[in-house]
């Protein structure tokens, strides 16, 4: 076993090709951009290595994939050294208080997104933009870098388009709309994000073990670095994978409260597995649908146990159904202010309608995929999810015949 392999840890090995990902030629590209001489935290950089290394031994990535990877990693390496500069200039920024922060969470697919774009409509809320993701801090002062920021972000979505044109069916990108803090933790690479887009089952399998603690840690300090650059607002914080941190969450957030959204996994698991296809297929050599299937179930079925004895353990969480935001956008962001504690104006509700009555595509085309596509059967799914189902009482939407909702939502 070579220096390299040991770095990596036990049980991966890198398999070497002429244009393998490097994690070492990586940081030190960084630094020497950054002339800087050593990074002041480096606790990011096992992680960064196990994800290097399952990318390289596991994921079959084909070239746009390693270069999109690599073009992950020197963004987020640029953003690290890029915090503790302004860091070292301005130590308060560590101090900031991020109070009472809403966490949405709970089944994909289920109207997450949607709602969390409808209570951003309030000016007293706030939420990582997908074009701060990228650039928590503008590569330039004032509107202008801003706005040029912004467009980069637009046109990397524009991109992605192109190489996946039902992307945005499944899930709707926008550079001016609030986005998954999975974003957030892929800064120090301890995300379940990359599973989602590359064949990464190594780093996947190290992360779950691992836990999220550091990760929740990050996420806190990149909030402060936003919070500070527009102070006063109450942060809202979506993703359906906050649901596999709980405890990691509250230990970093104690005072964080919780809004769990419901949906039928069994009518939304192939949605689910097509999403994670869409992603990975412009940048892999290959990608096994019935293995897609398989963990995107197994992934969701410990999602809802992990619901199950949350609720279990606490009366403090908010429960809310996909039919009821469907039903009533409005009512269902009013139901999620008064659990958290946010007074919301009136004004506030006014751009909430104004936002939903220029919505064209409010009610999306009802997409079926297939489970059996994904080697998935939907009678073994039901009967595994019933207790899930049966505790919240959830509308059964599969087999279809039952659907009662006519649109969808992401």
């Amino acid at each position: 076993m070579d220096r390299r392999e040991r770095a990596f840890g036990p049980g991966i090995s890198e398999r070497r090709r002429p244009s393998a990902l490097d994690a070492e030629a990586l940081l030190a590209a960084a630094l020497r951009r950054a002339r800087r001489e050593a990074f002041d935290d480096t606790s990011f950089v096992p992680p960064l290595q196990r994800l290097v290394a399952s990318c390289n031994a596991e994921g079959d990535l084909n070239s746009l994939g390693r270069n999109a990877v690599r073009f992950e990693i020197r963004r987020s390496l640029h953003n690290l050294l890029e915090f503790e500069r302004r860091e070292r200039q301005n130590p308060a920024l560590l101090a900031r208080p991020i109070e009472r922060p809403i966490f949405i969470t709970g089944m994909p697919r289920s109207g997450s997104t949607f709602l969390h774009r409808l209570v951003v409509r309030d000016a007293a809320v706030a939420a990582p933009l997908s074009w701060r993701l990228v650039h928590p801090h503008p590569s330039a002062s004032g509107r202008l870098g801003e706005a040029i920021d912004r467009a980069k972000v637009q046109a990397q979505f524009y991109l992605m388009r192109i190489l996946a044109p039902e992307l945005n069916s499944l899930h709707e990108v926008a550079a001016g709309e609030p986005e998954e803090c999975t974003d957030i933790t892929a800064q120090v690479f301890q995300s379940l994000r990359y599973d989602s887009v590359y064949r990464v089952p190594s780093y996947q399998s190290w992360l779950q073990h691992h836990g999220h603690v550091e990760a929740y840690r990050f996420h806190r300090r990149f909030l402060q670095h936003l919070d500070a650059q527009a102070p006063g607002r109450r942060w809202i914080l979506k993703s359906p994978d906050h649901v596999f941190a709980l405890d990691d969450i509250r230990a970093v957030y104690p005072d964080a409260q919780w809004v769990f959204i419901h949906r039928d996994p069994v009518a939304v698991l192939a949605s689910v597995a097509r999403l994670t296809e869409v992603l990975r297929r412009p940048f892999a050599r290959s990608v096994d649908l019935v293995e897609i299937g398989q963990q995107v179930s197994a992934s969701w079925l410990d999602g809802a146990q992990r619901m199950m004895r949350a609720a279990a353990s606490s009366s403090s969480i908010l429960q809310l159904h996909y039919r009821e935001i469907i039903a009533d956008p409005q009512k269902a962001a009013a139901r999620l202010f008064e659990h958290g504690g946010h007074a919301s104006s009136r004004d506030a509700a006014q751009r909430m309608r104004k936002w939903l009555g220029n919505r064209t595509n409010r009610r999306h085309r009802q997409r079926r995929y297939s489970l059996a596509s994904f080697g998935l059967d939907g009678e073994a799914l039901r009967e595994q999810f019933k207790p899930y189902t049966d505790t919240f009482g959830i509308e059964l939407e599969w087999p279809p015949q039952t659907r009662a909702a006519s649109g969808a939502r992401n």
